[in-house]
């Protein structure tokens, strides 16, 4: 025991020095970076040069094509899947509704790569909804089928097979797949067990396929999927249809996921805006759904990793141009911190909708956290006119709707930058208001609002699937050339003398395999 009084060793007196200063320079480095970020931008701003302008109005229609247009279909010899498979496939996709939809893609490149017959995907029931729907319940099946019948074959459950005059049925193996496993992890270890069992069951099923693969026509293949084949059941198109046609009886409408909500801002580390009842809450959802790690509010908003908060967006909406007539689609859920933080962003602009002021069937009332109310968010926000994510980083709802706008025909996105925002809010709340909104408009007038551009990591190929997805009718490059125009017609051609509706063959053959 330590004598009162007696010092501890210099060593250890200089490692806490040491430290001490580590953290101080932690702060002093991210102080000086907003400091410097916002001078550069004050000072643009207030600079003799060109005003930034931003021209609301434009942004109503669609983003500049320069000319390219969407296109998933085969350019290069693109056969049939064979009469005989090498056996079945069956996943589970976790996750949110979104996340679902892209699991649901790499499945079907899965089966194409092993050349495997898909058992249509499971739809995790045990997930954040807690939603049993399942596939059958949320998307059109017969849509689905068809759709990629010249990619894979599709079952809705493995069949039955008889041996020795009994019936007896294929019991799938269960693996865990890798995340972001490579195409050659399911040519060998994958088809190995599949052609030894006969069937597979890869489970859970999020990231379980790398996204970059070199390979245009395996990444058109989900885009064929992701925009073709995943149609909502006929009843959500028609909800969400009569709600886009009511938004619509009093012109353009904008739509907004306004993802300020538990789980996000428990996952962002940004607690020190609430009351302290409230980062307890906060809290303790992190540290019962995600990895330990030291965030530091402070920092964590000079970098722009905080959500946006409803009153932030209500700023970039107005320094944009946008004025209090702009009629508002909200998709978001229950937005944390109640109607205080609504209040500002309510009070600029009051003309706003969300499930239960359009929807006069009552049905999304019953099932607003459900995957139903999810399916018709997602349709609402991708035949609007303009769609702002402000937290689309790790959002799977976001991302997919900014890949599908574009690929729906370069419909407008706004994308804040929150890294370039961040200091300007920061000096706006310190009292540098002069030059705030030329200040936003700068920042926004450096990002992207729609039209093609390059796909820099980290940005997701489910977000920008350019220029895999896209082709010119003059193109430069003869990798971008579209497809002839009667591409649909060659394909069936092929369907027809491959046999396809033959099943016989490939049944026989998984019996084979069982009887090993």
């Amino acid at each position: 025991m330590r004598r009162p009084g007696h010092r501890q060793p210099l060593k250890q007196q200089l490692g806490g020095v040491k430290a001490m200063f580590a953290r101080l320079s932690i702060a002093v480095i991210v102080l000086v970076i907003c400091m410097l970020m916002l001078i550069t931008t004050m000072s643009s701003s207030n600079s003799n040069g060109p005003s930034a302008e931003i021209d609301a109005e434009t942004l109503w229609g669609t983003a500049d094509s320069k000319g390219w247009r969407p296109s998933s279909a085969p350019r290069s010899d693109w056969p049939p899947p064979p009469s005989e498979s090498n056996g079945y496939l069956r996943v589970r996709c976790n996750g949110g509704l979104n996340q679902q939809r892209s699991a649901i893609c790499n499945a079907v490149l899965a089966a194409r790569i092993m050349n495997a017959t898909l058992v249509l995907p499971e739809l995790d029931a045990n997930s954040f909804w807690h939603d049993d729907s399942g596939f059958q319940g949320i998307y059109d099946v017969e849509h689905f089928i068809k759709t990629l019948k010249y990619d894979v074959r599709i079952v809705e459950s493995i069949p039955e097979i008889r041996k020795n005059g009994k019936v007896k049925k294929i019991k799938a193996k269960q693996i865990r797949p890798p995340r972001d496993a490579p195409i050659s992890w399911y040519t060998t270890e994958a088809l190995k067990t599949m052609k030894e069992h006969g069937a597979i069951y890869l489970t859970p099923f999020s990231h379980r396929l790398a996204e970059e693969i070199d390979n245009p026509e395996y990444q058109r293949l989900r885009c064929r999927v992701n925009y073709h084949a995943l149609q909502f059941k006929p009843h959500i198109m028609e909800l969400s249809n009569s709600i886009v046609n009511k938004l619509r009886t009093q012109g353009h409408f904008m739509t907004i996921h306004l993802r300020f909500e538990m789980d996000m801002l428990a996952f962002a580390g940004c607690f020190d805006i609430f009351f302290p009842e409230e980062q307890k809450i906060l809290k303790k959802y992190r540290q019962e759904n995600f990895a330990e790690k030291r965030l530091v509010y402070d920092e964590r908003r000079a970098i722009g990793k905080c959500p946006l908060t409803p009153e932030e967006v209500g700023l970039i909406l107005r320094a944009m141009g946008f004025d209090n007539s702009t009629r508002i689609y909200l998709a978001a859920g229950e937005l944390f911190g109640g109607e205080r933080f609504m209040k500002p962003f309510r009070s600029m602009f009051p003309r706003l909708e969300n499930h239960s002021t359009v929807d006069t069937t009552g049905e999304l009332g019953k099932n607003t956290r459900g995957l139903l109310g999810s399916a018709v968010d997602y349709m609402v926000c991708l035949l609007s006119d303009i769609f702002m994510p402000t937290y689309d980083g790790p959002s799977n709802f976001a991302n997919n709707l900014l890949g599908h706008r574009l690929y729906y025909g370069f419909r407008t996105t706004i994308r804040p930058d929150r890294k370039a925002l961040a200091p300007i809010f920061i000096g706006r709340e310190k009292g540098h208001t002069a030059g705030f909104e030329e200040a936003v408009r700068r920042a926004m007038l450096k990002t992207n609002f729609g039209g093609p551009h390059k796909r820099i990591s980290p940005e997701s190929f489910y977000t920008n699937s350019w220029p895999e997805c896209f082709c010119q009718k003059s193109a430069v490059n003869p990798a971008d050339k579209c497809p002839p125009d009667d591409i649909q017609d060659i394909l069936e051609s092929q369907l027809e003398n491959e046999g396809i509706s033959d099943f016989d063959a490939s049944r026989s053959n998984l019996t084979s395999a069982v009887d090993k």
